[in-house]
């Protein structure tokens, strides 16, 4: 189990490294990354709320709730101090990121998401593997947008091709972190899932949501239910597997 934990956490890491080096060689591409968004955004949260928060609460019923919050406020305060300009899924915006001081802010920032990204596959392979393969579905659906997002941060702010690809490794590295700390201390796993699961709550519902209700009409909706449905249908096939 730990072996498979940390060969999907090194998957996940490479769909950040996918997202930079989508941004650095390929043309076009990027159009398409905000129905990942939209399909990640619908997992993602169907995962924190059906099965990571109880998962955590279960683990330690009185502290479960408060770390979950924690994890939560955590990333709020993030993307109000150290990343203040920063909005996920958006394009680049030169005017905003003038400044290399932002960028490395905004790469700060998203570092420890991804360590929390890491976490939460570790601890959900820890408690099952079902729960496992769904948190690493739910953060994998994700992961190229936000290597994307990374890499184009760093080419606003007047870095070279070579520094955004970088940047998106170290999203990758953070997660391959993650995955490790808490394959190597699964005594922390009833801290570590229940401040991943509220990372995840805010990413979902913070940054990943409202990008989605961004685009007009029916269709970025659908692609979101989809991803619900997704995380439905594999929560009733995986443990059968």
């Amino acid at each position: 189990m730990i072996r498979l934990s940390i060969l999907l956490g090194l998957l996940a890491a490479l769909a950040d490294v996918a997202g930079g080096l989508v941004l650095v060689r390929a043309r076009g591409i990027e159009r398409y990354l905000r129905y990942f968004v939209a399909l990640g955004a619908g997992f993602l949260m169907a995962t924190a709320v059906l099965e990571m928060a109880p998962e955590s609460i279960k683990l330690s019923p009185q502290l479960g709730p408060v770390l979950i919050m924690a994890g939560y406020c955590l990333m709020h305060l993030l993307e109000h101090t150290i990343n203040a300009h920063f909005h996920y899924g958006e394009e680049t915006h030169h005017h905003e990121f003038v400044s290399r001081h932002t960028s490395y802010s905004v790469l700060a920032g998203l570092s420890v998401h991804a360590l929390f990204d890491g976490v939460a596959i570790g601890s959900g392979f820890v408690v099952s593997s079902a729960l496992g393969w769904l948190i690493f579905l739910a953060i994998l659906l994700h992961k190229m947008p936000e290597g994307f997002t990374m890499a184009s941060i760093m080419m606003a702010s007047g870095r070279s091709r070579a520094a955004a690809f970088y940047s998106a490794v170290g999203l990758a590295v953070a997660t391959l972190i993650g995955v490790l700390v808490i394959q190597l201390v699964p005594s922390w796993l009833p801290y570590g899932l229940p401040i991943s699961a509220g990372v995840a709550l805010y990413v979902g519902a913070s940054d990943l949501v409202p990008e989605v209700n961004r685009e007009p009409g029916i269709r970025m909706a659908l692609i979101f239910f989809l991803g619900v449905a997704g995380f439905l249908l594999l929560r009733v096939l995986l443990p059968a597997l």
